[in-house]
């Protein structure tokens, strides 16, 4: 793995300073439980060693400002609950306050910092910034996975001047998706979607040679099928990438990877709920037609492909949606990848996909839910994350 790991820290009966990614709060409300679930087999593991807890995390983008709407205190008391134990909240992450509780931390205690960016410095990699957070704590762990692409100073930064690891969370996020890659159980199956193949070209070039099935929903197969001479009439397309579209297709077949696109798609004449919708073939869109989900005939022919999968990764919601109307699509794929649990790899590659399953209550019901977005496709991609490198030194 060639990133230092728990195992290979001494921290029992230690100081930690864990970089926890508790992105979660919204107009101080926690809207999300899952990554702060996540984040707690570390929490455990470091408690049973008898280790104190400073907890750090960012929230948001409140560009170097103190917003209240973005402070992390909701979570402290969703965290106490969660782990049956007092979590104090500190009002800054940094000075001699902080310093104070710091200090004071006896074994087993546990305190989480305010938005780390709250200050500007976090986000700029300021030296100082870091090492005034490094001498709070004896050593660091680092579990904000879905951060990791971030070159900040939480991230990159303490861990020059601490002892330090990836946190269990770090670990299995990694090994988990650059397993994907390496070494597949096959059939393998990639289900790819989302708006935009701007945000996804790395992932599905890294993709081809590796997965023997591409499936490609969401708004950007509009762009493959425009790639293909199909007219999409006024669905969401990215001209100026007709032409990649068309060299991943050629890809695919250099490759031998079967690269599968929509043959029917939902269609409205506007993006919004209660428009009259219908289900046409590919090439059939009338004047004014917005394709906004893929069709039923479309998630028939993937049923077989599924059956016979024996690992199933997907990134990228299938339809709009947002709109309950355009999410049937996603919903069937969730249950269908659901059902195969226990006989394939089934993993669900972060970001809106996560989101996604987890409101429809399902996160539990796959062999792994990724907490990254950026961090997971950066990864797919073949491309370094700062903040594992920062792990490897």
């Amino acid at each position: 793995m060639n990133i230092k790991l728990l195992k290979d820290l001494d921290y029992r009966n230690k100081k930690v300073y864990l970089r926890v990614d508790y992105n979660v709060v919204e107009n101080s409300k926690v809207i999300d439980e899952f990554r702060i679930e996540q984040s707690l087999p570390t929490i455990k593991e470091l408690l049973a060693k008898n280790c104190s807890l400073i907890l750090a995390s960012h929230n948001g983008r409140p560009e170097g400002k103190v917003e209240k709407s973005l402070s992390l205190r909701p979570v402290a008391q969703v965290l106490a609950n969660l782990l049956k134990r007092k979590v104090s909240f500190i009002d800054d992450c940094v000075g001699q306050e902080v310093s104070a509780e710091a200090e004071a931390l006896k074994p087993g205690e546990i305190m989480l910092l305010e938005n780390l960016r709250f200050h500007e410095a976090e986000e700029k990699n300021n030296s100082l910034f870091a090492k005034s957070m490094a001498r709070l704590a004896e050593v660091y762990v680092d579990d904000a996975f879905a951060n990791a692409h971030r070159a900040h100073a939480s991230m990159v930064g303490v861990p020059k001047y601490l002892p330090h690891a990836a946190g269990l969370l770090m670990q299995k996020e990694f090994e988990t998706l650059t397993g994907l890659l390496k070494s597949p159980r096959r059939p393998f199956l990639a289900v790819v979607g989302g708006a935009k193949i701007s945000t996804k070209i790395e992932v599905l070039k890294s993709l081809i040679g590796k997965a023997d099935i591409i499936f490609i929903g969401g708004a950007m197969a509009n762009t493959f099928l425009q790639a293909q001479g199909f007219d999409v009439e006024k669905s969401l397309t990215e001209p100026d990438l007709i032409d990649t579209a068309r060299e991943i297709i050629e890809l695919s077949k250099n490759k031998k990877v079967d690269l599968i696109l929509p043959t029917d798609l939902v269609v409205a004449k506007a993006v919004k709920p209660g428009a009259n919708k219908r289900t046409v073939e590919v090439g059939k869109l009338e004047k004014g037609d917005i394709a906004l989900d893929i069709g039923k005939e479309t998630m028939r022919s993937l049923i077989p492909i599924i059956k016979k999968a024996k690992t199933i990764f997907w990134n990228g919601t299938l339809g709009y949606a947002e709109l309950s109307d355009y999410a049937l699509a996603s919903k069937d794929l969730a249950y269908l990848m659901a059902l195969r649990k226990g006989k394939a790899e089934t993993v669900i590659g972060g970001g809106d996909t996560t989101a996604f399953v987890e409101k429809l209550g399902m996160h539990n019901r796959y062999s792994f839910v990724s907490t990254g977005g950026g961090a997971s496709l950066e990864l797919l991609s073949g491309k370094q994350l700062p903040a594992l490198e920062a792990l490897r030194t």
